[in-house]
């Protein structure tokens, strides 16, 4: 488990939470400072303290799990039931505490800083070298023009009986000139290209890697610098208040349980995109209409129209999406969390699916003891009426009712995004569904549309319905094409909704990104989906057309 290898795309999430440790281990010291400075009133003022920096039960969720954080707050807990006791010795918590926190706190800010600093030079260093291939790849592509245009020169002049022999000797300089010229261009185009995909290789799996090893290290030796003062703040105390030893030693539990690698591990399971890194850019050919020799007859129409077109399409926007730390745009909260990525998704769907089966648990358990009730009643009606009981029953009967088909529905999208192919045959049948996308935005998932009457929440259940959506819509026209994108990278468009797609394939643009990072697309086969905007170069078209 490496920071490094799991992620090497979440660079501004690294840089928050590695803030985020700074940030707590100043307000852990705030704390010692604090609770130095009020210790010496008892235990109103120790009990004032820990509510203080106690969670609140409204933001529970929010607060970060991490096992030095839960350590804290067990910490309190404990501080809360000595409060009262005898004054501490506030003399040496300041100096075994506050002080090396506050020392440490500073060579820390220090660290950060130089290893962020050495990942933005990586990647202005990659992008440098990026700028260094495109411009080659540039003026090769212009050197073949002229070379073009050189040789269209010399075989006209050539052709012209009413041409110089001076002419024509000087127009076949020209074109010799302009050839040699377009293979050194060449050349240094392929050289360049190679360069920039070595030094690409290298930026994602050598340097990034190891600066976030080194970020990996730091927060880890953070984490333990936090059990250390955790130790050292109740050692303080131990010396000199024996009575409380108890809740003392409650707070060395609480330091010990302090974990760097399960809270390293709690980071990747946050961050974890689960997209892969991407590839080497493929070289592009421009000299394939120059190399012919001078007797050659002339070069034809359609040759000629077809480089041309070569020549505007080979240049893409690639600038901008290699530096894939950015932040992506965020998408609307939907049921099946199908906003998120693949590994996100997954997690949150499988903590709702443990809390819907805790749920069911409970209710069948208050079913069981109902019916337990029902059948004492039955056999003593003087202790009560069974018929009391039937309302409560009946309401428990349609909560487990409810709870199941939830649990059915979150499993069903549970199934799409680890590759079952079981949960997705019962969503969509046939490619004729698909026509329900043309009613409203729909996200790759299948999960919501603009009509609410239209939203579909989870697989159909199997009890012959299916068919309603047949009767609901008819089928419309494909939507006309309003432009065309290039992969960038490959995407395996394992979701339902969701085209996968191969480097360098070129697509039809038919529905915009709306905010949300994805894009309707479809191939000239007529097959549609969404692929996300960050992988493609996508260039809008008027009165373009669909297949």
């Amino acid at each position: 488990m490496s920071w490094g290898t799991e992620l090497w795309d979440q660079f501004d999430s690294l840089d928050k939470h590695t803030q985020w440790g700074i940030d707590f281990l100043e307000r852990y010291a705030k704390f010692v400072k604090e609770r130095i400075e009020i210790e010496q009133n008892y235990a109103k003022q120790l009990r004032n303290l820990v509510k203080k920096y106690c969670p609140k039960r409204s933001s529970k969720d929010e607060e970060p799990r991490f096992t030095s954080c839960i350590a804290f707050f067990n910490i309190l807990n404990e501080l809360n039931d000595y409060a009262g006791q005898r004054e501490v010795v506030a003399e040496e918590m300041a100096h075994r505490v506050y002080g090396e926190l506050m020392r440490y706190a500073h060579d820390l800010k220090t660290e950060r800083k130089m290893h962020l600093q050495e990942g933005r030079k990586a990647q202005q260093y990659l992008d440098m070298c990026w700028k260094q291939m495109d411009n080659s790849k540039k003026k090769f592509e212009r050197e073949c023009r002229e070379a073009e245009k050189a040789q269209q020169s010399y075989e006209r002049l050539d052709n012209d009986t009413n041409a110089t022999k001076a002419d024509v000797e000087k127009a076949k300089q020209q074109l010799n000139l302009r050839t040699h010229m377009a293979d050194e261009n060449k050349n240094e185009y392929a050289a360049q290209l190679q360069n920039f995909n070595g030094e690409q290789h290298k930026h994602f799996y050598v340097v990034i890697p190891q600066i976030y090893k080194q970020l990996q290290e730091m927060d880890e030796r953070r984490t333990i610098k936090l059990s250390e003062c955790y130790r050292g703040f109740a050692d303080s105390e131990r010396k000199v208040i024996p009575i409380i030893s108890k809740c003392l030693e409650g707070m060395i539990l609480a330091a010990k349980s302090v974990d760097e690698r399960r809270d390293s591990q709690m980071v990747v399971d946050s961050f974890k995109s689960g997209f892969e890194p991407p590839g080497d850019f493929p070289f592009e050919d421009y000299s394939q209409h120059i190399y012919r020799t001078i007797s050659d007859g002339t070069i034809s129409a359609s040759k000629q129209e077809s480089g041309k077109t070569d020549a505007k399409t080979t240049v893409g926007k690639a600038k901008g999406k290699l530096w894939l730390f950015g932040k992506k745009p965020k998408g609307p909260a939907l049921e099946d969390f199908s906003h998120l990525p693949p590994e996100q998704r997954r997690k949150k769907l499988q903590q709702r699916i443990d809390e819907l089966n805790r749920e069911l648990q409970k209710e069948s358990d208050q079913k069981e003891a109902l019916n337990k009730m029902k059948d004492v009643y039955e056999k003593n009606p003087q202790m009560g009426d069974p018929g009391s009981l039937q309302p409560k029953l009946a309401e428990t009967m349609n909560n487990i009712d409810r709870l199941r088909m939830e649990i059915h529905k979150n499993e069903a999208w549970l199934s799409e995004v680890e590759g079952k192919t079981g949960g997705r045959g019962d969503r969509r049948h046939s490619s004729d569904i698909n026509h329900l996308v043309t009613q409203g935005r729909e996200s790759p998932e299948g999960s919501y549309t603009d009509d609410a009457n239209q939203e579909v929440r989870g697989p159909p259940q199997q009890h012959g319905h299916h068919n309603e959506f047949d009767d609901e819509f008819e089928d419309d026209d494909p939507l006309p094409a309003i432009g065309h994108c290039k992969a960038i990278y490959p995407f395996d468009g394992h979701n339902e909704g969701t085209l996968a797609m191969k480097e360098g394939e070129v697509l039809y643009i038919i529905e915009e990104d709306k905010g949300d990072g994805w894009t309707r697309a479809r191939r000239q086969n007529g097959e549609e989906g969404y692929v996300p905007t960050s992988y493609i170069d996508v260039t809008l078209e008027k009165n373009s057309k669909g297949s």
